[in-house]
């Protein structure tokens, strides 16, 4: 608790630096406080250069963060969550101290000088390192070290949006991959004192500010459904066009990494002097979008202009978020889509506002397939509760959408792209590359469905295991019986108990056969009993039983002794 809370102050205090940091360096390029709203006015401190300042804003600011990337923590480069992901999961939360420094630089000045990237995945790295560097030095061990990168994540949330409950769920979500007590506690303290360091020095308001919506039409409900699949192909496209554009830089560029970001820095420009709404995070335009100040081919030329400009400030090797472009974009198709249901049936479809809500946390929740921190963060940095039935709708269509068209999210690519499977054993692993067929053990005498609660008894307590696999009259498997379950059935009134063990079967995560055991493990771990049933193919015949024992006789049988290494 006391290292939770202590990451979740750094991780507020890291995040008002950071933010200050942006302001500064947006300040010191484009002359403005946020030139993205600024609509494309001149640079006060180079009047003379016009608009056309924006094309060398990106030079310079690649010539200042590449070598820095480049030098001090190359894993600082793209968009951040990636990386944290991977070292919870395979790294045993270790993250380089330094990249909480390199990434707060390098990001704010990406962001400052031009860079169409959002601050989510640069302070989510930033508060992970701080949690990891504290761990480390506190000796705390692995799964606390997990548990405080996961607390630094949430802390960085939420300070840095005011968005203390969408921190603690994103962690959980995104980062842990995970929920528990433990986990729950942890991050919201962390959160919760983030927010009260953030809230000291941002202020207690909504992170947008924007006119209440109402759903005025049942009908509209039909709408914000159909807004949630297209949302969801949308997030998609998103996805796969920023890494087509990311494969294009790497095939392009052949000198030094360091000096990508400035090479590439003239293309961005290019893109900013035709659209300067495109310049850094583009909050304000994406609030004159919901208030309806753009026509709807305007909209759809912002939401293209947005996935090419982050896509390629990614490629160039920029770093920056892309959970602020995913709710630009999303902002875009959205008025547009309600604009033009506007047109369409005037009496029915009511504000556009509400469908460009809507439309962002659909897009988000389609590129991250992580419906739950897509909810609850639009409603947090909206502070838009009236609008919460047709967004969880829209987002949990367009997760689905999602999880149809592709198989990874915008995070998990990344990693899957350079071989890396987080649900795999890490690299050099001794455990998981054998098949469960392998390992597993004889199957336990099985329960007849018919038997009756005495039968069930007996067998069970005269059985190694403390579940029982139950099969039909046929011989399939039809489920899993507990010592614990006929204690409790047996426990109880007489009338009450089931005449038959299959009353009492439970389904289980039945395994296969051919199986990789590092799959396999994820549901032995979770499993109640002491070993879970494996089957055959079609999963209708009992083949084998896997338990702990022989998944721990496997990784001492491929790790070698120490005498064995001596020899």
């Amino acid at each position: 608790m006391v290292l939770a809370i202590a990451v979740g102050a750094g991780a507020g205090l890291g995040s008002i630096a950071f933010r200050w940091l942006i302001t500064t360096f947006t300040h010191l390029f484009s002359g403005h406080a946020d030139y993205a709203g600024a609509g494309g006015s001149a640079n006060p401190h180079v009047p003379w250069l016009g608009a056309a300042f924006v094309i060398i804003t990106p030079i310079v600011g690649g010539l200042l963060y590449g070598p820095l990337v480049d030098r001090f923590a190359k894993e600082a480069r793209g968009h951040g969550v990636p990386e944290v992901m991977l070292a919870v999961a395979q790294r045993g939360g270790r993250i380089n101290p330094q990249v909480s420094v390199v990434k707060a630089l390098a990001s704010a000045l990406c962001i400052g000088s031009g860079g169409s990237v959002g601050r989510e995945g640069p302070i989510v790295q930033i508060g992970s390192a701080l949690g990891s560097t504290l761990g480390r030095l506190a000796k705390a061990p692995e799964g606390r070290m997990r548990l405080l990168v996961a607390c630094g994540a949430a802390g960085g949330i939420a300070a840095t949006f005011n968005a203390p409950l969408a921190g603690v769920f994103f962690s959980m979500e995104l980062i842990l991959g995970t929920f528990s007590a433990e986990a729950f506690g942890a991050t919201v303290l962390a959160s919760v004192t983030a927010s009260v360091i953030g809230r000291a020095a941002f202020g207690n308001t909504a992170f947008l500010t924007l006119p209440p919506f109402h759903v005025e039409h049942l009908a509209q409900y039909g709408l914000f459904a159909a807004l949630g699949v297209v949302a969801g192909v949308v997030g998609v496209g998103f996805t796969r066009i920023l890494y087509w554009i990311e494969d294009a830089c790497d095939w392009a560029w052949r000198g030094p990494e360091w000096l990508r970001p400035a090479a590439g820095g003239l293309l961005l420009g290019l893109v900013l002097l035709v659209l300067p709404e495109m310049y850094g995070v583009g909050y304000p335009v994406l609030e004159k979008a919901t208030k309806g100040g753009y026509v709807v081919a305007f909209l759809l030329l912002l939401l293209v202009g947005k996935i090419v400009a982050t896509s390629l400030t990614i490629g160039i090797g920029g770093s920056g978020g892309v959970f602020a472009p995913s709710l630009f974009i999303g902002a875009m198709l959205g008025a547009a889509y309600g604009t033009t249901a506007g047109h369409l049936i005037p009496g029915v479809a009511g504000g556009a506002g509400a469908y460009a809500l809507v439309g962002m946390g659909a897009v988000f929740a389609g590129a991250s397939r992580a419906p739950i921190t897509a909810v609850v963060i639009l409603f947090e940095l909206t502070g838009q509760y009236s609008i919460i039935l047709p967004l969880m709708l829209a987002i949990v269509l367009a997760t689905a959408t999602s999880r149809l068209l592709s198989r990874d999210t915008i995070y998990t690519l990344k990693l899957r792209r350079r071989g890396i499977d987080l649900h795999a054993p890490a690299p050099h692993a001794a455990l998981g590359t054998q098949t469960v067929q392998t390992v597993m053990e004889a199957v336990p005498a099985p329960l007849s469905a018919k038997a009756d609660l005495g039968t069930a008894a007996d067998l069970l307590t005269r059985s190694d295991h403390g579940v029982l696999p139950v099969v039909d009259d046929h011989g399939r498997f039809a489920g899993t019986l507990s010592a614990r379950a006929v204690a409790e059935a047996l426990a109880g009134a007489p009338d009450a108990r089931p005449s038959q063990v299959g009353e009492l079967a439970q389904p289980a995560s039945a395994l296969t056969a051919d199986m990789s055991l590092a799959v396999a493990l994820h549901a032995l771990v979770a499993a109640p009993g002491t070993g879970l049933p494996v089957l055959d193919p079609v999963k209708e015949h009992l083949v084998g039983w896997l338990t702990h024992q022989s998944a721990l006789r496997a990784l001492h049988a491929a790790v070698p002794t120490p005498a064995a290494s001596a020899a």
